[in-house]
């Protein structure tokens, strides 16, 4: 699973069972749906553990935070499926948003930082 566009490119690795995530992301609600059908479709596979590989991913808006935390809800809400975020102190973003997404599944999610 894949979606890839001059800005931005979010690949789904089924051997690794993570989700990588480039580029820079300023899109409307809308323009989200592909990427929440692609999380969705990861989500249904409760896999033991998930990567979300946002090391190069260097814009995210608000509708894309909204985006993630959504998803990592969805998974909180399954109980079965462990989540790895790894992210990077030196994007700005990373720095004030995966911390908050550590309050949204607290037993299972791991933030690994660069």
């Amino acid at each position: 699973m894949e979606i890839t566009t001059k800005e931005y490119s979010v690949k789904y690795d089924a051997q690794t069972a993570t989700i990588h995530w480039q580029g820079a992301m300023r899109l409307s609600d809308k323009e989200y749906e592909p990427i929440k059908q692609l999380l969705n479709k990861v989500a249904a596979l409760e896999l033991p553990q998930i990567t979300l590989d946002l090391r190069k991913l260097q814009a995210l808006n608000s509708s894309g935070i909204t985006t993630l935390g959504k998803f990592i809800l969805s998974l909180n809400d399954k109980k079965t499926t462990q989540l790895l975020i790894q992210a990077s102190k030196k994007i700005a973003w990373q720095k004030r948003s995966v911390v908050n997404f550590k309050r949204l599944m607290r037993r299972h999610l791991q933030v690994e930082w660069e």
